[in-house]
């Protein structure tokens, strides 16, 4: 009996039109057409810190009595920031995206937005709505910045930072928390690491390409692991934060420093010492490789490698290789120094 049955789900499968198996469920309205926006033809727009930016919105006829919104989703908390709002003939800013941004307005039908300077708060996903009534439309993009994460840990340990400690750590490093999105394509090119860490939506997770017994047990397969949304305030992990593309240059001073003489070395050359996200950045969109560790803002001994080789460190993979912190006083390393264009 249950062959049969079967055998006649098969038979119609094989004679009926797909159109009228996959239909949508009665009552199940159909997605609203576009009346006036074009769907943009590249949802993605990719971009680089300190770069200009266009997020395209073009109609296709004008409406009367029309305006366009331009608005940004924050992930944190879930809103909508309005960036713009123009009519065709007037327009106006708003938030803190305001000196930042305009109107590219090529031509009549043009509503697209342009952010100049782009910052890596700038990521993320952006509307552009169309408010006509009762026949309001809109299109989303996604703003995308080529950039690295890393993790990140104060000098006393794993575990220590709370949410909103985490968000600042980052920031102090030329950083940001990193999305979700981030961390996973780090993740897909190569990024393994065995401590949890805070992201930009408040959640928790860590990336895992060898799964072992410290990291969760050899039998779970590789992936982003998560712990889920925690306490902002009272669970306590470490930080994955994301940095993109320096306005400036990342170089080395060679020579037995300690702390405070290497922070006084960068500034006898008109620079300041390095911060952990900036020695990424230089490592990630400059390919500084240098062998010698350094100084860095946060206290911390480091030293980037982009061809890996048997006498820097031994391990197979490009990366900023890491001494810790040591002790401000030892007088073993160089410094890594900044200085802004």
């Amino acid at each position: 009996m249950h062959r049969l049955l079967l055998l006649g789900c098969l038979w119609l499968l094989a004679v009926l039109p797909a159109s009228s198996i996959f239909q949508r469920p009665t009552g199940t309205p159909a997605p609203p057409r576009l009346q006036y926006l074009l769907e943009p033809l590249h949802p993605t727009v990719h971009t680089q810190r300190g770069a200009t930016a266009t997020l395209p919105c073009v109609l296709r006829a004008l409406p009367r009595n029309y305006r366009v919104k331009w608005s940004k989703v924050e992930p944190a908390n879930y809103r909508e920031n309005i960036i713009i709002i123009t009519n065709g003939l007037y327009h106006k800013n708003y938030g803190p995206l305001s000196p930042r941004v305009r109107l590219r307005h090529s031509h009549r039908y043009d509503a697209s937005l342009t952010i100049t300077d782009v910052a890596l708060e700038d990521e993320g996903r952006y509307r552009c709505q169309l408010v006509n009534g009762l026949e309001d439309e809109s299109v989303s993009l996604t703003l995308h910045l080529e950039g690295v994460v890393f993790p990140y840990q104060p000098s006393n340990g794993r575990y220590k930072f709370n949410y909103h400690e985490a968000k600042r750590a980052c920031e102090q490093q030329d950083s940001r928390l990193a999305t979700y999105q981030q961390l996973y394509k780090a993740w897909t090119e190569g990024l393994d690491w065995c401590n949890a860490g805070w992201i930009l939506d408040g959640t928790v997770h860590y990336p895992i390409i060898n799964s072992r017994e410290p990291c969760g047990g050899r039998l779970l397969l590789p992936g982003v692991r998560t712990y889920g949304a925690r306490d902002k305030q009272k669970d306590r992990f470490d930080a994955f934060c994301f940095t993109s593309a320096l306005q400036g240059q990342v170089y080395f001073i060679r020579g037995h420093l300690n702390f405070k003489e290497a922070g006084q070395a960068c500034r006898n050359h008109g620079a300041a010492i390095a911060k952990v996200g900036q020695l990424y950045s230089a490592w990630k969109f400059s390919q500084l490789d240098r062998c010698d560790g350094g100084w860095l803002a946060d206290g911390s001994v480091r030293y980037p490698i982009t061809t890996p080789r048997e006498r820097c460190g031994g391990l197979p993979d490009p990366g900023v290789r890491s001494f810790g912190f040591p002790s401000k006083e030892m007088r073993t390393y160089g410094t890594y120094c900044f200085v802004g264009k």
